[in-house]
Formats: C-alpha cells, sequence, structure tokens
C-alpha cells in the first residue's frame, strides 16, 4: 500500500481575537497584515509550498472577509485590468489561485481540540496537516514542508517543536521526548504537559502552532472528555493518541513570530518590512533616524 501524502492542511481560526480588540472587533484577527499580506495567507502559502492542494479554514461568525480574500473579485480585476495595472492583478489573481479552499464553521469556541474535529468530514480518512495562523515561521525551506519531508519518512503524527529557555517554557505545551538516531531533528514523544511550572516541565521542547496528525485523532477527539468550559483541548488527544500509535516532535529550522502577541506582531512587522527589497533599504535608514 502506497503511503498516503500530506494534500489537507486545516487552519482553526474561529477565535474572537480578544487580544487585539479593538481592531478585531468588526476583523478577524487572521486578516491582521504583516506589511501588507494578511496572517492567514502566510500560513496557506506555507501549506501549500509544502504540496497541500486543499485549504480547510474553521471558521466562526464575521470571519467573511477570510472567504472573501481568497476568493475572486470580478469588480477589482476589472478595474485593475481596465487601468492597465497589470502587476497589481497579478497579485489578485495569485491569492485566488493559491490551492482550493474550503469553509466549516466551529458554531462555538470549545477549544483547539473542538475546532480541529469540525474538519473531520472534509479531511476523510488520510493524514493532514494542521497550520495556526498566529505562528509565523520564517525559513527559508518553509516550515510545513521540513515536517512533511519527516513525515514521507515515518508515516506518524508530527508536532513542531521550539526549544524555550527559561521560565517562558511554561506559558507553552511541552513535550516528554528523547532525540532518534535516524534523525537528529525529530524526538521520540512519551508524554506531554500542558503549561508546567519551570522547575517542572520535563524539557525544553516546546510544542508550536505546525502539527501533522493522522485520522486516528479524531476518534480520540470523539472520546475526550471535555475539560473547564466544555473544551476538547488537543494536548489532550494527542497523549490519548500515543496509546495507539507513535508521535514524534520535529525542531524545525527558523524563526517563529508571535504574531497573536501585540508585541510578537509589532516585531515581525519590523523584520518582514526590513527583509523586503523595495521597503528594507528606506525603512532601515528611517528606523536609524527614530530617537529610541
Amino acid at each position: 500500500m502506497t503511503p498516503q501524502k500530506i494534500r489537507k492542511a486545516v487552519f482553526p481560526a474561529a477565535g474572537l481575537g480578544t487580544r487585539f480588540l479593538p481592531a478585531t472587533k468588526a476583523m478577524p484577527k487572521e486578516m491582521l497584515c504583516l506589511v501588507d499580506k494578511p496572517l492567514i495567507q502566510y500560513g496557506v502559502e506555507e501549506a501549500v509550498a509544502a504540496g497541500c492542494t486543499e485549504i480547510i479554514l474553521i471558521t466562526g461568525r464575521g470571519k467573511s472577509t477570510m472567504e472573501d480574500h481568497f476568493d475572486a473579485s470580478p469588480e477589482l480585476e476589472a478595474n485593475l485590468e481596465a487601468k492597465n495595472k497589470q502587476a497589481l492583478l497579478d497579485i489578485v489573481h495569485s491569492v485566488n489561485n493559491l490551492a482550493r479552499v474550503t469553509y466549516t464553521r466551529q458554531p462555538e469556541p470549545l477549544g483547539l481540540g473542538h475546532a480541529v474535529l469540525m474538519a473531520k468530514e472534509l479531511v476523510g480518512d488520510q493524514p493532514f496537516a494542521i497550520l495556526l495562523p498566529d505562528d509565523i515561521v520564517d525559513s527559508t525551506v518553509p516550515c510545513m514542508k521540513q515536517m512533511v519531508e519527516a513525515f514521507n519518512e515515518i508515516h506518524c503524527s508530527i508536532l513542531g517543536s521550539e526549544v524555550i529557555e527559561g521560565p517562558a517554557i511554561s506559558s507553552y505545551g511541552v513535550l516528554d521526548c528523547t532525540p532518534i538516531a535516524s534523525n537528529p531533528r525529530l524526538f521520540d514523544v512519551t508524554n506531554m504537559v500542558e503549561k508546567p511550572r519551570f522547575e517542572d516541565a520535563p524539557s525544553n521542547h516546546a510544542i508550536i502552532g505546525r502539527y501533522i496528525l493522522t485520522p486516528r485523532i479524531f476518534d480520540m477527539l470523539e472520546h475526550l472528555t471535555p475539560g473547564a468550559g466544555g473544551e476538547l483541548q488537543l494536548t489532550d488527544a494527542i497523549k490519548a493518541l500515543l496509546a495507539y500509535e507513535k508521535v514524534y516532535g520535529f525542531s524545525y529550522e527558523g524563526k517563529r513570530h508571535d504574531a497573536g502577541d501585540k508585541l510578537g506582531f509589532l516585531k515581525a512587522t519590523v523584520e518582514f518590512a526590513l527583509k523586503r527589497d523595495d521597503l528594507g533599504p528606506p525603512f532601515r535608514e528611517w528606523l536609524k533616524t527614530f530617537p529610541i
């Protein structure tokens, strides 16, 4: 039997974005822009670069602008064509044609695990990727592509991981894991601890917003006992999955920006602007004159 490839990517995007109020009162957090591209598009482009051909957005009330963003815009396109603005028209078309994008709603915010469960019928019986739009990973080889290449070797669930030093590890899910000899970036996971005290953390390998999971995760989610507030946590479901199959951590190459945090979003904006050929040089010169 030919091993299945990763062709579908799930984006949980039904959250309320309260950390960015009032900006997110009427606009999805995922549509906040780093320079001139919304957060959700960075993730979708990463998934497409990894070979995903179907993007599944888990949305909620007030999220229709995400659907519009990846859809055709006849009025805008006709206007740009009439004004012979071909470069801008090409940009619009490139967004429309990134991938097949489908949508399903999470009726109420009942945890990341519940959001992923909403994708069950669209994912079907195949392994799939999950990308959290808040985590923007800047890397030479896209983070999810790195993970897909690792998956093609081991054909097991993989959790994106980053080394977090010091007390900050308490803000993450943390892997109890050991490295494997065949690939220095892969770690054999035996357990996970959600937001442990620094002194109780089993390692310094934190889980970040990139996952490749087998379809058995849906069985785990459907039989999971809800936690506080009736929420289903994805970490709990992955812990249950460990009883049936191997799960690995993956230490990716690249720099992660927590764009779900105001300071992290500002840092990412500056760094992405400085990397741009058109904006970088003048922006850098301006920064040199800015009083700090």
